[in-house]
């Protein structure tokens, strides 16, 4: 066990050096909320999600949405990376004709199950996507991975009440609580007080684990997976992790890198791996 999480820590890693090449050669992409999550979308495409990337529009799959729409270029080193497309397509990112878009579309990319973008609509549409599981009777799970910036949308809210109302089993939540949106920290933004008691007043259960920390992450979506009703995996990252000049800071949300920075950033990537 201890092992497979080394290997998965390196497997994130290796995803934020794909991300950083995409970013570079694209001049422009979301590097700080991409960073922030490459532990959680390894450990939820290694481990969990049920899918087929020989067949991506597969009937019985399970469902993921990047309700944090911006961070699309590390879902896409993900796919690339299970043979969804070829890696020689991500440094398409951004051009004009690529499939690889700022944000991502399920018209034109495989693996993607919902076009995201406008922040605070993935957790409505997970929603549907699980009751219609229930209604039609399969097996399917849902899981939505949210940005905590992202929660300053209302919309967000009335979906936990929905959620808690039709107590679907299989819907998870995990939001990567980084701390740092668009123009500054969360709390100077808009505080959202105690993320894990507001979202248990709204009917959920939630838990608390290190977004970084590969084993946690696993123990955490397992529990999700055992609990009879919404989960919510409050995972607590750092924006643009594993490069110091970007972690923890907001200017690294969507900045385009200089040579200079986008080879310092390389040799501190590739330190960790």
């Amino acid at each position: 066990m201890k092992k497979r999480n080394k290997n998965l820590a390196f497997s994130a890693n290796k995803l934020r050096l794909d991300v950083l090449e995409m970013a570079y050669k694209a001049g422009s992409g979301h590097l700080g909320g991409s960073f922030s999550c490459a532990e959680i979308l390894t450990c939820l495409y290694r481990s969990f999600l049920q899918v087929k990337p020989e067949q991506p529009d597969w009937p019985e799959r399970d469902r993921f949405i990047l309700s944090k729409g911006h961070a699309a270029p590390i879902l896409y080193a993900m796919l690339s990376t299970l043979g969804f497309f070829s890696k020689d397509d991500l440094m398409t990112l951004r051009k004009f004709g690529s499939h690889l878009q700022g944000h991502p579309d399920m018209r034109k990319t495989p693996g993607i199950d919902l076009s995201s973008g406008s922040l605070g609509m993935g957790l409505s549409t997970g929603i549907g996507m699980a009751w219609t599981a229930r209604q039609i009777k399969q097996n399917w799970r849902v899981f939505v991975l949210a940005g905590d910036g992202e929660l300053d949308e209302g919309q967000n809210w009335e979906a936990a009440m929905l959620a808690a109302k039709l107590n679907l089993p299989n819907l998870i939540l995990i939001v990567d609580c980084n701390g740092v949106q668009l123009d500054g920290t969360t709390d100077d933004i808009m505080p959202l007080g105690n993320l894990e008691e507001k979202f248990q007043a709204f009917g959920w259960r939630s838990e608390i684990v290190d977004g970084h920390d590969c084993a946690a992450l696993s123990s955490g979506i397992e529990v999700g997976l055992e609990h009879n009703g919404p989960f919510v995996l409050l995972a607590r990252t750092v924006k643009g992790k594993g490069v110091a000049f970007m972690e923890g800071n907001h200017e690294w949300h969507g900045k385009a890198l200089s040579e200079e920075e986008y080879l310092i950033a390389k040799r501190m990537l590739e330190q960790i791996c």
